[in-house]
């Protein structure tokens, strides 16, 4: 019970000093998370288990279009591919469909290694002092 507590004061303390870039890495991690957990799931054959997962991946999904900002340009074309995305899930779950899962995956994987780079481009011209 103990250890359990101090694992969820880590992931609160990791949450709340975590910047933005870092939280969105973790969205993405997370939604990777459910998938895995739709697709056992479905093999199994528990409808309840895959719902519930498929459900949380549609909410992070959700939460990253809720975040993108309308005003730069390529947040017009993230937004029709985690709309895209979300449709997907949708029809995943009807459909106990894991090949859809896995297509999704195949996005969400891309978007969290690029947003990856470019997290640890920042951090590079954070520690170097270059700001270009």
């Amino acid at each position: 019970m103990a250890a359990q507590s101090v694992h969820q004061a880590y992931k609160n303390n990791s949450v709340s000093t975590a910047s933005p870039g870092e939280l969105t890495l973790m969205l993405y991690n997370g939604c990777l998370k459910f998938l895995g957990k739709a697709k056992i799931a479905i093999t199994e054959k528990n409808v309840q288990e895959k719902n519930i997962n498929l459900q949380k991946a549609q909410k992070i999904i959700q939460e990253l279009m809720v975040t993108l900002n309308m005003n730069i340009e390529v947040s017009k074309s993230m937004m029709q591919m985690y709309e895209y995305i979300n449709h997907r899930l949708i029809e995943a779950n009807i459909k106990n469909d894991v090949n859809i899962i896995e297509e999704v995956e195949g996005y969400v994987l891309e978007f969290r290694d690029t947003w990856k780079q470019v997290i640890q481009i920042n951090r590079q011209k954070q520690f170097t002092g270059d700001q270009a």
